[in-house]
């Protein structure tokens, strides 16, 4: 995941997502995550992480 270019991690679920967030300054909910139009997802995202 990167945020303004930095990379953060890789993320395997949106919970992975929030955090990232949060450690970058932005409190969002996990449950939110998917719905963001500014999140660009890029070889993966929740549509194909299993559950």
């Amino acid at each position: 995941m990167r945020v303004d270019g930095e990379i953060l991690g890789l993320a395997h679920n949106v919970a992975d997502v929030a955090e990232f967030l949060r450690r970058a300054g932005l409190e969002v909910d996990p449950a939110d995550v998917a719905r963001l139009t500014w999140i660009e997802w890029r070889g993966g995202g929740p549509g194909v992480w299993k559950r």
